[in-house]
């Protein structure tokens, strides 16, 4: 297979760690960062740190924003196979049904191959439930679906399109919805570092956190400020600081878009 392939208003694209992603035209992005991997970037940027923090819960529930190319949805359930076995029940909105029809024909990882029977039930029925796994895989706007949910996931991953090209999925009244989603204890991961960013978690009463390792770039992990993450690899940062020199940077709010 070339390293590219069009489909209409996608590209697939070969990234750096030899997995394949997406280009979307309507969003001038790919889905994954070509130079960490899709499959890396899902496993070092979400995964390892998430149930990292969450070690010691017995049963996760997941909000995975967004589906995508369900790199995050099926790397979580490869991961927990190999390591924790916990019981799992994941939910993630996906707004774009066309680019889902594309992924019968995507190359998945050796790892995730086990998992594309899970991946082809999703998609044809938007649920899988076996004796350790729930996934549900919504069809629509990812901040109506996210109303449903009160003090209910353990984590967040907050992996859409960039402030920059989506810009509704990252605002104060977006972060202010996706904590009422959260349980207290539970932890955000997302590969933005970008001060609006953290700012719009920072003013919904998060803790902002850099994480970093030897396979990606850094990205940020949120927490509720009753909570914490103890590790060498992570950092809290000093947002009173940031905001100190840097006052014109703003947090993006819904009225502004």
């Amino acid at each position: 297979m070339a390293d590219k392939m069009d489909y209409k208003n996608y590209e697939v694209v070969k990234t750096e760690d030899g997995s394949f992603t997406l280009f979307s035209s309507q969003y001038n992005q790919c889905y994954h960062s070509t130079k960490d991997g899709a499959l890396v970037e899902s496993m070092y940027k979400h995964i390892i740190p998430a149930f990292s923090h969450q070690k010691d819960q017995h049963t996760l529930t997941i909000l995975d924003i967004c589906f995508g190319l369900g790199f995050n949805t099926l790397t979580t359930l490869w991961y927990n196979d190999q390591h924790d076995k916990k019981p799992l029940k994941i939910y993630t909105p996906e707004l774009d049904s066309d680019m889902l029809k594309h992924l019968d024909v995507m190359i998945y990882p050796i790892e995730l191959k086990p998992y594309i029977p899970i991946l082809k039930e999703l998609l044809e029925k938007k649920r899988y439930i076996d004796e350790k796994y729930e996934v549900e895989l919504y069809i629509g706007d990812a901040r109506s679906y996210i109303k449903r949910f009160t003090d209910c996931f353990d984590i967040v991953y907050q992996d859409a399109f960039s402030p920059d090209e989506n810009p509704l999925l990252w605002t104060r009244e977006y972060f202010k919805d996706i904590k009422s989603a959260m349980k207290k204890s539970a932890i955000l991961t997302t590969y933005s570092i970008a001060l609006k960013t953290r700012l719009a978690l920072y003013d919904n009463g998060f803790d902002i956190y850099t994480y970093d390792n030897e396979k990606t770039r850094t990205s940020t992990l949120a927490l509720l400020q009753e909570n914490s993450y103890a590790n060498e690899n992570v950092k809290l940062v000093n947002m009173k600081h940031k905001i100190l020199i840097n006052s014109e940077v703003q947090a993006l709010s819904d009225k502004d878009i």
